[in-house]
Parts: C-alpha cells; sequence; structure tokens
C-alpha cells in the first residue's frame, strides 16, 4: 500500500484490522516522512525507537482482537503534554533537559488505547503565541504556500507543530492544546479539523499549565471523523484534576449522521467586524447556505459582550500565567543561570528567569503580575472577571432560547508569513478575536476546513456547541465538512 502517511484515522483503523497494514509498517513511513521534513520544524523530539516498541505491541493487541480505535494509530505529541523519559519542554528553554518521571492523563488514556507515539511537537513557548515564533526550538512553518510565493508562512500557535504535522502528513493525528483558540486557529490556518472541547472534558493533569481556568486539550486531525475518534480516547474523568467532569463520555463517532435537519444556528452578528477581508465574510455567507441547505434554521443571533472579549482575555490569562510560571525558579528542575561569587537566591532567581523566559512569556508574565497587584487587582483583574460572566450569559442566553449551534469565521485571515506581526503584540492577539469568548465561557468548539482564499491558503469555519454536547457539535461539523468538500492539499516543497 503507498501513500500510508496520508491515511486517515479511520482508514488506517480499518486497513489495520483486516491485515493490509501492520502498525510497524504506519510507522516507519510517518518516521521517514518526519526524517524529510525538517524543513517544517515540526517535530522536536523524535523518539524512533519507542515509536516502533508502541507499534510492536499494538500489532499484537490488534491480532489478539478487540484493540480499541485508536490502537496502531501513529501521532505526534504537543510538547506541551509531559510524556515519561521523553524531554518535554513546553517550548521553552526554562524546562531545557527536564524529562518527567511521569505521564500526562491525556497521553496515558491515549497509550493505554494502543496509540503509538512519534515525538514531540513544536508549539508557541508555554502555549503563548498565535504564530509558533515564541518557541526555543524555532519557528514551525506551514506546508501551505501563497500561489507561487516563497515565503514561509505561520502555521498558527500554539499548536503549530501539530498543525503543520498533520496537515503535511507526517502523522495520522495530533495532539493540542487550546486556551483562546490554540487547536482552533493552527487547524484552520494549516486546513485540518481541530476541536477544543468543553472546559473539563480532557484532564489537564500532567499537561504544563498556562491558564488554568481556560487550558483545554482536543485534537488535531484530517477530517471530523478522526477528531471524533481521537477525542473519545483522550476524554474522561480524572481524580487527579479537581476540575475534570465526571460524566460519562458518548460515543462521538456513532454521533456522526450527517443530519442535522431542523437544528437551529445562530449567525452572531457582533462577529460581522469592521476590516474584515471579503474572503472571510463571503466563506462565512457560504456556511450559512450550506447548513441551511442541509436541513437547519438560520437565525440572527447577539452576544453582546464580544467586543470586550479579547482585552478581558489578555487580563486573565497572564494573570494565570503569571502565578503558574512562578515554579519556574532554577530550583528544582530545568535550566538554572551561573551564578557570579557573591550572588545570592535573588539573582539566582532573576537570572534563570531572564535567560530562561523568552520575549513574549516575559511581556505575560509581567502584564499578569502587574494586573494582580494591590493597587490594581479590581480594575483590572476583577473586572475582567465580571465580563467573562457576562460573556458566559451571553452564551447561556443564546442557547436557552434554541440555538444548538452557533456559525463564525475561525480566523480574521488566512496564514500570514513569518516575522509579520512579532514586532505588535497586539495585531498578534487579534489572531483570537474570534475564538476567545468560547474558551472564556468553556464551550466545545471546531474548526473545519471550507475553502481557500484567492492565493490557494486555507480558511477555516468555526462551529461553537452547547456544553457538554461535543456529539452533537460533531454531527453539525460533520455536514458542513460533508457540504464543503473540502479536499486540498499542500503542494510538497519540503
Amino acid at each position: 500500500m503507498s501513500d500510508l502517511t496520508k491515511m486517515k484515522v479511520a482508514e488506517a483503523r480499518d486497513a489495520l484490522r483486516t491485515g493490509e497494514v501492520t502498525s510497524v509498517e504506519l510507522t516507519q513511513a510517518c518516521l521517514d516522512a518526519i526524517d524529510a521534513a525538517d524543513a517544517l520544524g515540526a517535530f522536536v523530539h523524535k523518539t524512533p525507537d519507542k515509536a516502533l516498541d508502541m507499534a510492536h505491541a499494538a500489532d499484537v493487541r490488534i491480532k489478539d482482537g478487540a484493540a480499541p480505535a485508536m490502537c496502531g494509530i501513529p501521532m505526534g505529541i504537543k510538547d506541551l503534554f509531559c510524556t515519561k523519559g521523553v524531554a518535554s519542554q513546553a517550548g521553552s528553554g526554562i524546562l531545557n533537559g527536564f524529562i518527567p518521571e511521569y505521564e500526562s492523563t491525556v497521553t496515558t488514556q491515549l497509550f493505554d488505547a494502543g496509540a503509538v507515539m512519534l515525538g514531540k511537537l513544536n508549539m508557541d513557548e508555554f502555549a503563548m503565541g498565535s504564530s509558533n515564533e515564541t518557541s526555543v526550538y524555532g519557528n514551525a512553518v506551514n506546508p501551505w504556500r501563497a500561489g507561487n510565493d516563497d515565503a514561509a508562512l505561520t502555521p498558527g500557535g500554539s499548536s503549530g507543530g501539530s498543525a503543520s504535522a498533520v496537515a503535511a502528513d507526517l502523522c495520522l493525528a495530533a495532539t493540542g492544546t487550546d486556551t483562546g483558540g490554540s487547536i482552533r486557529q493552527p487547524a484552520a490556518f494549516a486546513g485540518i479539523t481541530g476541536i477544543k472541547p468543553t472546559y473539563g472534558r480532557c484532564s489537564r493533569w500532567g499537561i504544563v499549565a498556562f491558564a488554568s481556568s481556560l487550558d483545554q486539550a482536543g485534537p488535531m486531525t484530517k477530517d471530523v471523523r478522526d477528531a471524533a475518534i481521537v477525542l473519545q480516547a483522550m476524554c474522561g474523568h480524572d481524580p487527579k484534576d479537581s476540575t475534570s467532569a465526571d460524566l460519562a463520555v458518548p460515543d462521538f463517532e456513532a454521533a456522526l449522521t450527517g443530519d442535522i435537519r431542523g437544528k437551529t444556528i445562530g449567525i452572531p452578528r457582533e462577529y460581522r467586524m469592521e476590516g474584515m477581508p471579503d474572503e472571510i465574510e463571503a466563506l462565512w455567507a457560504q456556511g450559512r447556505e450550506m447548513l441551511q441547505d442541509a436541513g437547519a434554521k438560520i437565525v440572527d443571533i447577539s452576544l453582546p459582550h464580544t467586543k470586550y472579549a479579547l482585552p478581558a482575555y489578555y487580563v486573565i490569562a497572564p494573570a494565570e500565567a503569571s502565578s503558574n510560571l512562578a515554579r519556574y525558579d532554577g530550583v528544582r528542575y530545568g535550566h538554572r543561570a551561573k551564578l557570579s561569587q557573591g550572588d545570592g537566591i535573588t539573582e539566582m532567581y532573576e537570572n534563570t528567569r531572564a535567560e530562561g523566559f523568552g520575549a513574549e512569556v516575559q511581556r505575560r508574565v509581567m502584564i499578569g503580575t502587574y494586573v494582580l497587584s494591590a493597587g490594581f487587582y479590581d480594575a483590572y483583574y476583577n473586572r475582567a472577571r465580571k465580563v467573562r460572566t457576562l460573556i458566559k450569559q451571553d452564551f447561556e442566553q443564546v442557547f436557552a432560547e434554541g440555538v444548538d449551534a452557533i456559525l463564525t469565521p475561525a480566523t480574521p485571515s488566512a496564514a500570514f508569513p513569518l516575522g509579520m506581526e512579532m514586532d505588535d503584540p497586539v495585531q498578534m492577539y487579534l489572531n483570537d478575536v474570534f475564538t476567545v469568548t468560547v474558551s472564556l465561557a468553556g464551550l466545545p468548539g471546531i474548526s473545519v476546513p471550507a475553502g481557500l482564499d484567492k492565493q490557494g491558503l486555507p480558511l477555516g469555519l468555526q462551529l461553537i456547541g452547547r456544553p457538554w454536547e461535543e456529539g452533537d457539535l460533531l454531527n453539525t461539523a460533520y455536514a458542513l465538512e460533508r457540504a464543503a468538500g473540502f479536499v486540498a492539499k499542500p503542494t510538497k516543497w519540503w
């Protein structure tokens, strides 16, 4: 069988069980593709020996029968997930040399299901970024190119390595994390599918924390069915995580009927923003028509506090980051600055953090410390928390009125050239304008590739669902995916 790495998870699952291919063959094909794709900067810690051992074990398990759906599927793991015995740096120099003696709950569940780890994937440092340019490893690069232009494009962030690897067929699927859009935005930029489940659906234990009330793991895959299969293996209650929901995990793949007749889809008027590119507006209109043609009822809705979401997010997330990142001090693990004679513990802290943290992380830690300080706590942090409550209530009101899902653009543009927005943090933060509301409200959201812009770059649409109803959301996304018929792939240049 040729082009093994181009297989989707569902196709590979079936081929593994019929004996058309083995997990070892599939894994080796991915490892070869990874070695030939260093120009993408997607994989930062390769684990070929571990991968082949896991693949051999999966083949035995499959031959014995009754193997789970993910058994034998090779995938990449974002560097934010702690993996036992494998470097886990969160894309940061301050965790250089850190090799965990434990496994995150999400990766434990995936590996228990027989998934194969090919290696760790590039990401923005501590998940802080929208272009994968803040990584200590260097940039991840989007496999797509704009027309005949050879300029390197961002794969999005912070899960840029995951998006690049899946889009370039280096792995069949990847894990990502989403704090303000870090699964959905890179998925849209790379022409793949990415879902952020409801906050609490996937355990955060063993995932390096950025903003604890926002962080949520999810899969990045080649289509909606694959997203349902991988998400199924990632979810579940975890007593080690106090925010993990003790709810049964439904069969997400079984929910994919494609029948959305009678469903009500809301179109928020506040997402029609000044200066929105015509191509994004046109794609959004096409999405409305596609869902309507599939039998859904389209209604205009209002989410009045949307305009306050971005500033509220960039108060709350840095505040939580400043607290979470206080543990990186050079004492227990990771990087420690060399000290001069006479230096004390204060100098060690200062020098270690100055050397170990990149510019964007330093910026957010300082912002977070500022908004939590005694004189500004009420003026900024408490006010942002109140705005967050109002944003959540906006969604609750809309869902109470009978809306089943909400359709919006996923990003305000297609992928942009690397380096273009690095000198303007505010412009970079605006990439999250359509995704942060979903994170602040703790709702599930999915990005589905739905078209190409005039330069031939992928554009995504976002669907927002009711809390804990990922199955229904995935089915609506499945209907949208079928109607859009997106099959474009990047032309190989790497």
